[in-house]
């Protein structure tokens, strides 16, 4: 049953959790979220713990106090979430009031994710308070074109402690091992995947202000978070220059902090008429199910959720070739898959797309059928639960 803590104060009250081992019902895992509002990582984490079931314990705490990715999880599943302020640019205060509400907490396990909580890793690396796996599952903007050296180093630092480093693609358990020269023993590769069943499936309602009368156009559509990584100032540009030649529209789900200034380019462009900003949708289907092409234009991804949604659709996919993309959709879709830097290939792969309906329809059967022997959601399934059970010591009996 969910719950949320009563609010921390600024002066350290903490709540007290019950820390015999012979009382619990599952052991208890901690999550530490730079953000828990929705988002592939908090999606996919939800998932994994409606998942598990009565397996596990929850408490889950964001750093940003943004729990808008709560609904995803069953609210069968035992999990509270706590609201704490960490203090900002001062470094020992910060780790003197996690160390505090780790212990007051008592997980079995500490799951730290991404950069925004590396503070929170290094506490436990230094005071070793209980098990941790940290995972991580991208870069942001200042990371979106090189990795920096001093957050290479911290990175080292902060991650010591850890027993697991778990990441989603190949390319990030490299860099794992090349840049942060963690041990291969400790990096734990685990794919995300998709339920394949259900995004094969059309919602029965669609929606969000697009009426019928536009299914004589076609559509060309991404989902992703309005960010500054995600460039969608270069999906902008790449439908404006093919907009005159097709009656096609652009709709773009996601919310975040860009929203503004791509309105304004997409005025400057000329297209904002023909581009709809639909928001978050709690159901990503219903968009899928107006997209006859989906594309990402971002300038880091790893194994992004929207690809694998959106090949489990049936869809094909334009996109720039970084993280796993190339290696994630079917070998029919990769020439598709351009360079990051090559706007014109990007430009091309979209007007191709949009003037072949019979490759678009074979592309997209094609990546629903890879979707679903390469990219599964019951292997990703497994591989967390035996995550968790190698760090909480349970075992499955034969």
């Amino acid at each position: 049953m969910q719950r949320d803590a009563s609010e921390l104060s600024q002066s350290g009250e903490l709540p007290v959790h019950e820390s015999s081992r012979a009382d619990r019902r599952a052991p208890l895992l901690l999550h530490v979220f730079p953000s828990f509002n929705p988002g592939g990582v908090p999606i996919r984490i939800a998932e994994i713990a409606t998942h598990l079931g009565s397996e596990y314990r929850h408490v889950i705490l964001a750093l940003d106090h943004g729990y808008g990715a709560r609904s995803r999880i069953s609210t069968s599943i035992d999990v509270e979430f706590v609201s704490h302020s960490i203090p900002k640019r001062r470094v020992i205060k910060a780790l003197a009031s996690f160390y505090s509400l780790v212990r007051s907490i008592g997980p079995d396990l500490l799951l730290t994710y991404n950069w925004g909580a590396i503070e929170c890793a290094l506490t436990n690396s230094l005071f070793r308070i209980c098990r941790h796996i940290h995972l991580e599952s991208g870069f942001g903007a200042d990371e979106s074109d090189r990795l920096l050296m001093r957050r290479n180093v911290f990175r080292r630092l902060a991650l010591a402690g850890a027993s697991r480093i778990v990441v989603p693609s190949h390319s990030l358990a490299k860099i794992a091992h090349e840049c942060w020269r963690f041990d291969v023993t400790r990096i734990a590769h685990i794919p995300n995947g998709v339920d394949c069943a259900r995004y094969a499936v059309e919602p029965t309602v669609r929606g969000f202000g697009v009426t019928e009368c536009d299914r004589s156009q076609l559509v060309v559509g991404t989902v992703s978070p309005l960010r500054p990584e995600k460039n969608l100032a270069r999906l902008l540009r790449a439908f404006s220059a093919i907009g005159a030649s097709h009656s096609a529209r652009l709709l773009i789900v996601g919310e975040g902090p860009e929203k503004r200034k791509l309105k304004q380019l997409a005025g400057e462009l000329g297209i904002l008429d023909r581009v709809l900003f639909v928001g978050h949708i709690e159901d990503v289907r219903e968009a899928l199910s107006w997209f006859d092409v989906f594309t990402l234009s971002s300038d880091t991804e790893q194994m992004p959720n929207s690809v694998l949604q959106a090949m489990a659709a049936g869809r094909p996919i334009a996109a720039l070739d970084v993280g796993d993309i190339r290696r994630m959709v079917s070998p029919e879709n990769r020439s598709y898959i351009v360079k990051r830097n090559d706007s014109a290939a990007y430009v091309r792969a979209l007007d191709d797309l949009l003037q072949n309906p019979s490759a678009r329809t074979r592309i997209g059967l094609d990546n629903q059928s890879y979707a679903r022997v390469h990219h599964g959601v019951e292997g990703m399934f497994a591989a967390y639960r035996n995550l968790f059970e190698e760090a909480t010591g349970l075992y499955r009996q034969a």
